[in-house]
């Protein structure tokens, strides 16, 4: 995605660091983007609600209303993907943002350059076209990718847009494994800044909505050492 392709697309970034937002904000309009700046929680929701966003940056670590709360608050209303800011790699921090509703998460020291290709890359996936046939069926599980709609049972499950997108990877080769770089490759868009955590905590957000029994997957098996599959119907 150019500069040209990035115009327009509105940044949500909510930074309690005056300093660190202003000098991440002022590298992403370099890159073409339109970044609107909120410092807190509080302030954050009420720009997403009066300008709308194309994604949202959160720092995890901010007062009063903290990111985990305001990704919850977001999610409980929109799709739009998610990036959290954590000051570690923690596992803890990494699940509860996710379990929260975050797509993906960078690191604070925030790299400008990396933090561009997170954002070019969640775009990307989130716009990009499916090629593959409209509607699968797996079991009891109906994939419709051209209405972005999974249904178990005949009731409409309600995924993630990275959920969707990694069901939807898994199911263009059903059978066949896909590695945890694969996956991160060709749904978050890049393999050197990624983080294999990211895809085992999806699968498992995943399982825990489409499997009967999430601790004992029958669709999406883990092939130990080598990755993840989709289980096409017998």
């Amino acid at each position: 995605m150019s500069s040209t392709e990035q115009t327009g697309r509105r940044v949500l970034f909510i930074e309690d660091d005056d300093h660190m937002r202003s000098v991440l904000a002022v590298s992403l309009r370099q890159e073409g983007f339109h970044v609107i700046e909120a410092g807190s929680g509080e302030e954050g929701l009420r720009k997403l609600a009066e300008h709308g966003a194309d994604m949202v940056l959160v720092d995890l670590r901010l007062p009063g209303m903290d990111g985990f709360a305001v990704t919850r608050a977001i999610r409980r209303d929109t799709d739009v993907p998610i990036a959290m800011v954590t000051a570690s790699s923690d596992t803890y921090d990494v699940v509860a943002g996710l379990e929260a509703g975050a797509d993906d998460y960078v690191v604070k020291p925030v790299v400008a350059k990396e933090l561009c290709a997170r954002i070019r890359a969640m775009l990307r996936r989130v716009s990009g076209p499916s090629a593959n046939a409209a509607v699968q069926r797996f079991g009891t599980v109906e994939i419709h990718r051209e209405a972005g709609v999974v249904r178990r049972d005949g009731e409409e499950v309600p995924l993630t847009v990275t959920q969707f997108r990694v069901l939807c990877e898994l199911a263009a080769t059903p059978g066949w494994v896909i590695s945890r770089a694969q996956l991160l490759e060709r749904v978050w868009g890049y393999d050197f800044f990624g983080d294999d955590r990211l895809v085992d905590f999806h699968i498992s957000g995943l399982r825990a909505k489409i499997e009967r029994d999430a601790s004992n997957p029958e669709l999406i098996v883990t092939v130990r050492g080598l990755g993840y599959k989709l289980v096409p119907p017998t």
